[in-house]
């Protein structure tokens, strides 16, 4: 994954954010150009080891750029890829939804 912004037409405007391996800090920039944007609803999503990094930029984002930005929830799951050479493997993930 990476810095991908996608932004989902359903009933309400949604963003979605994939934590890939950049720094935090791009991260944090497009979740809250998001929200400045008028979306009220932004999904951070990650796989593998970029999920601290997810929990990273929902920390920087809530504590020192959108304190009235809320955590609404926390879903984990496993999914499992393919490998290059064929052979199966499991690798965690995580989607923090987050909302004004």
């Amino acid at each position: 994954m990476d810095e991908n912004t996608q932004i989902a037409g359903t009933q309400e405007k949604e963003s979605i954010v994939y934590i890939g391996k950049k720094p935090a800090m791009n991260y944090v920039l497009a979740v809250v150009t998001q929200f400045n944007s008028g979306v009220p609803t932004v999904t951070i999503k990650a796989r593998g080891n970029a999920i601290s990094r997810a929990v990273d930029v929902k920390e920087i984002v809530i504590n020192k750029f959108l304190p009235n930005v809320k955590e609404r929830g926390i879903t984990t799951s496993s999914e499992e890829l393919t490998n290059e050479d064929g052979t199966r493997s499991k690798v965690s993930a995580i989607q923090i939804v987050l909302s004004k």
